[in-house]
């Protein structure tokens, strides 16, 4: 089974070979090819002649990442949102993987407010302008997403967090009407335009999480266990709905021990594998700073569990260790 196939089955809860794997951020570049993308804040200032070079480089690199780690998707991250990078992306590796693009700052969310003072004022006062900065931001997304699609992307990945470790970072009554709403309408643009939606938030989302089942994306990540979430208690209301991707934990991969680290992977593998629906990943990215020997330790459980892996349906009293 080839990698694509392998996505498309897990996003329609379908057999597999093996369980699928990436991360919608690797940034340990460096330490594993010796190999440096161009940082984020030069793309603008490239001519293009360099851009050129930046873009052979950073083909380069991904294509490192997908053959040693074994990839099965690519969210292209670098540069951020840009069109021309997912279409060289799709060029280089659309007949072996899955490959997107990313659509950032989409709807309110914790990385998109700069002013929390006046963040609140409005959701008290002023609703109208935060409707209208939601709108513009929507609108931002969906001239993306069409171009992603009209560059042969398969999917794009929309990360807004809104939830802190405690909870939503506003109350839900506010994520109805500023939020999930506008979210609705890009997955609903992108589904149009043939392409499949992978949604990220970090935090501690069970009590909002039937609002992002009724999106219909077709997946969620990063099922945040530093927030306390569950992904064995997720998957059991997300089954046959939205699949998921996650869930080691990103604190044990950045301090260890290695024993934590296999704890919190083959809980994720066992707890999420059944049924189909789940890709295998970090609970975030793999960020700049965490030990490369920890990633590759944890690449390296999920061939382990692959070698012995059987497609099986989903049980949920199996799941939760009861009788049936």
């Amino acid at each position: 089974m080839d990698s694509r196939t392998r996505i498309l089955n897990t996003l329609n809860f379908d057999s597999v070979d093996r369980i699928a794997h990436f991360e919608s951020m690797f940034e340990l570049e460096k330490e594993a090819f010796g190999l440096s993308f161009p940082k984020q804040e030069d793309w603008a200032n490239f001519s293009a002649i360099e851009r050129e070079r930046a873009f052979d480089q950073t083909m380069e690199i991904y294509s490192h990442i997908i053959d040693h780690y074994q990839w099965d998707a690519l969210a292209v991250y670098n540069p951020w949102e840009d069109v021309e990078a997912v279409r060289l992306a799709v060029k280089n590796f659309g007949r072996q993987i899955f490959v997107g693009g990313m659509v950032g700052h989409s709807t309110h969310s914790i990385e998109s407010v700069t002013d929390w003072e006046e963040f609140a004022y409005q959701i008290f006062d002023d609703r109208p302008a935060l409707h209208a900065k939601a709108e513009l931001m929507c609108q931002k997304a969906f001239l993306l997403i069409r171009s992603y699609a009209e560059a042969g992307a398969d999917f794009v990945y929309v990360p807004n967090d809104i939830a802190f470790n405690a909870g939503p970072f506003v109350s839900p009554e506010v994520l109805d009407e500023l939020v999930f709403p506008y979210l609705k309408q890009q997955v609903d643009y992108a589904k149009s335009l043939g392409l499949k939606v992978f949604l990220h938030t970090d935090g501690e989302i069970t009590s909002i999480l039937e609002r992002f089942i009724s999106m219909e994306a077709h997946c969620l990540q990063s099922i945040d266990p530093m927030a306390g979430v569950d992904i064995g208690e997720v998957k059991a209301k997300t089954h046959g709905k939205l699949a998921l991707m996650g869930n080691v934990q990103c604190s044990l991969l950045q301090d260890g021990p290695l024993e934590a680290i296999e704890q919190s992977a083959k809980y994720s593998l066992e707890s999420a594998s059944p049924g189909g629906g789940y890709i295998f990943s970090s609970s975030n990215t793999i960020f700049d700073g965490l030990p490369l020997s920890n990633y590759e330790y944890m690449v390296s459980l999920l061939r382990e569990f692959n070698q012995n892996y059987q497609f099986s349906a989903y049980d949920a009293k199996e799941q939760k260790g009861e009788k049936s």
